[in-house]
């Protein structure tokens, strides 16, 4: 049954196009190839860009959900730099940390702000500076314009990342003799003790009175 199908086939073919059907499938071939590259270079660039979103989505992972690391110290903020992909790309800004995993190509090693990751920058954020002693939290000294700018940074930041913890600043423990607190004077040890072991007044008053009547009846 097939085989005589395919006879027809053959036939009408022949009949209909003059061509054989070799030359008719060919021709089909080469006509819906051509149609596919037409397609694909005139077509809608929507359609594009979705096939190249979809496509880039099915290949990048989803992100795991922020997590909260509570208050750390500048020391242990390091460790979120971007060099373990198994954690959080975290950054600091005022004192504030967030999650900036999902802008990793910024913020992640060979990124642009790659010496950010892992450090409270406020300073250089606020200088846009990339030297490595504007690297610190410390924003004493700034300028007006560079505090507006660290103010835009900071805005920036809450508005796009998930903050997940704060600094620890240490603040040195100095020991209380040393501490440089006033010492309270008391009336106790001024004035109100009598100097040496010499005589009071009074007693001094009454030696002069009877002196003063000896030296009478001498007289």
């Amino acid at each position: 049954m097939a085989l005589q199908l395919w006879e027809t086939l053959k036939e009408s073919i022949t009949v209909y196009t003059g061509l054989s059907p070799a030359a008719f499938f060919t021709a089909l071939a080469l006509a819906l190839a051509v149609y596919y590259v037409v397609s694909a270079l005139f077509g809608s660039p929507d359609r594009q860009y979705e096939r190249l979103s979809r496509a880039s989505q099915e290949e990048m992972q989803p992100l795991p959900p922020p997590v909260q690391v509570g208050e750390i110290t500048e020391e242990e903020l390091k460790a979120y730099d971007g060099t373990d992909p198994q954690k959080p790309l975290l950054m600091a800004i005022k004192g504030q940390i967030y999650d900036v995993s999902q802008s990793r190509m910024f913020y992640g090693p060979g990124g642009p702000y790659a010496l950010f990751a892992g450090k409270d920058a406020s300073r250089a954020l606020a200088k846009m500076s990339f030297e490595e002693k504007d690297l610190t939290g410390d924003i004493s000294s700034l300028g007006p314009f560079e505090l507006d700018a660290l103010q835009d940074w900071e805005y920036k930041f809450m508005s796009k990342y998930v903050k997940v913890g704060t600094v620890k600043k240490t603040v040195p423990v100095t020991d209380g003799s040393s501490s440089g607190e006033p010492v309270e004077a008391t009336n106790d040890n001024v004035d109100d003790k009598p100097a040496g072991n010499g005589p009071s007044g009074s007693t001094a008053a009454g030696l002069t009175e009877s002196a003063a009547a000896a030296d009478a009846d001498k007289e």
